[in-house]
């Protein structure tokens, strides 16, 4: 049992790093942080398209992830 919740870790971890690598940035950098970082934070831009889909994908992925690493520690 512990072998495969942590087989489907590892397959969980390396999706979740995948999709957070895919997502585009939201500030160009240091610059954007200190000059524009609050607009896109509060503003009402919403995402759409595909960067809605990673981040509901990421959202998803690290739920599962959460609850795995809690597993496997509990059977432990």
């Amino acid at each position: 049992m512990t072998i495969l919740l942590t087989i489907l870790l590892i397959i969980v971890a390396l999706g979740l790093i995948a999709v957070v690598l895919l997502q585009s940035g939201k500030s160009a950098g240091l610059s954007g942080a200190i000059s524009g970082g609050a607009e896109t934070l509060f503003g009402k831009q919403k995402a759409r398209g595909l960067d809605l889909i990673l981040h509901r994908t990421t959202v998803v992925l690290s739920v599962l992830f959460f609850i795995l690493t809690l597993t496997i520690a509990y059977f432990a």
